[in-house]
């Protein structure tokens, strides 16, 4: 297997890179990602599901997340769930992502009272009933998403969903204290996130993770970042997937004013991030968030991420997604196939039976063709 091409150093001294140097740079990560994917880009054709939008954090860009004050804070009913969940599967849907804040119970009298209706005193509880809803009821399998979790939790979890992810955003401690795009957020300090990270791997877990670029962070907190996902990797074999997501300034957020990254910084940091992970690891950046996201295309990406066809994306829902037959365009243009894959990437359904429960193991297996991406191909339809 090839090993990641790029060291911790020559990294470090790519953050002033030159036009020449970026290109160079591109060229050995679109290389490399050619070696090891070929010319198929994948997506995952999903429903989202933000099962409650209260959260125990404030990060200082985030929209999402809702007080009770503000009257619009809210846990989906299971009603809500599974009817959210039949609308995707009948636009070909094949992965329900549970989107959530984290543990609001432990901030929000609200969030105990709406859980306690459900018969629940968890988030985590009620996350896991619900996504046995998903799996028994409908065709989806889950993919939860629901930040920091302890190994109890994540083991608790791990027999409904086929993977789940959560985004390390950055492992720069300046982010948490006054002032920082993290500061008042228990479950964003870099500990929190490693060990969450380490618990997945220790349960073989398939798992995304990401950074969040342009939150305040330097070139070297994305390094090291990258570098310590890298070493994860190396150690348990879980993460199938890296997303690098740039910061979008939202209104009505601490953040409203900040500076966004630029595009040449989005396709240095994918580049990096394709030649210092192992390239086993899908990369992955939402096309939502740039004009021209094709580009990414030359900067070693695989794979778009999760696309709706039914729902917005709710942690940007300012910003539409592509539409499905378009983003196929685009990559033809570039010489590459759109293909739809799973939950599960292909790498890791050899070893989901030992990982995850019957049922999860059995509906991926019913809906994966020879090469493991989804047999029915629904975006050619």
């Amino acid at each position: 297997m090839e090993k990641n091409m790029l060291s911790k150093d020559k990294a470090l001294q790519l953050g002033n890179a030159t036009s020449e140097q970026l290109g160079s740079l591109c060229q050995q990560a679109s290389d490399l990602r050619d070696r090891h994917w070929g010319k198929k880009v994948s997506y995952s054709r999903k429903v989202f599901i933000p099962l409650t939008n209260m959260c125990r954090d404030t990060c200082s860009y985030c929209t999402f997340v809702k007080t009770p004050e503000s009257g619009q804070a809210e846990l989906m009913t299971p009603e809500q769930v599974l009817t959210t969940a039949l609308q995707g599967q009948r636009m070909g849907c094949k992965e329900a992502l549970f989107s959530l804040g984290e543990q609001p119970e432990k901030r929000h009298k609200l969030a105990r009272h709406l859980l306690a209706e459900q018969g629940h005193k968890t988030t985590v509880g009620y996350l896991k009933a619900m996504s046995e809803l998903v799996l028994q009821k409908s065709l989806l399998v889950p993919h939860i998403n629901a930040g920091a979790l302890s190994y109890q939790e994540l083991e608790t979890l791990k027999p409904v969903a086929g993977s789940m992810g959560m985004m390390l955003e950055s492992l720069s401690p300046a982010l948490t204290k006054k002032g920082g795009a993290h500061y008042g957020c228990p479950d964003k300090t870099p500990q929190r996130r490693i060990d969450t990270l380490e618990a997945a791997g220790e349960l073989a877990i398939p798992f995304t993770t990401g950074l969040l670029i342009g939150i305040g962070e330097s070139w070297q907190d994305r390094i090291e970042s990258l570098c310590e996902i890298e070493r994860l990797h190396a150690k348990y074999g879980h993460i199938q997937e890296v997303i690098i997501q740039n910061f979008r300034a939202k209104a009505g957020t601490a953040m409203a004013d900040a500076p966004e990254p630029s595009k040449v910084d989005m396709l240095r940091t994918l580049a990096a991030a394709r030649l210092i992970l192992s390239p086993s690891i899908s990369l992955q950046a939402p096309p939502n968030l740039e004009q021209d996201y094709q580009d990414y295309l030359r900067a070693g990406i695989n794979d778009w991420g999760g696309i709706s066809p039914l729902t917005k994306d709710f942690i940007n829902p300012e910003r539409a997604w592509p539409q499905i037959e378009r983003l196929a365009q685009h990559c033809q243009s570039a010489g590459y196939e759109l293909i739809e894959r799973l939950t599960v990437y292909p790498e890791h359904q050899s070893t989901i039976e030992t990982m995850t429960d019957s049922l999860v193991h059995s509906r991926i297996r019913s809906q994966a063709s020879v090469d493991g991406f989804a047999m029915i191909q629904s975006h050619t339809h």
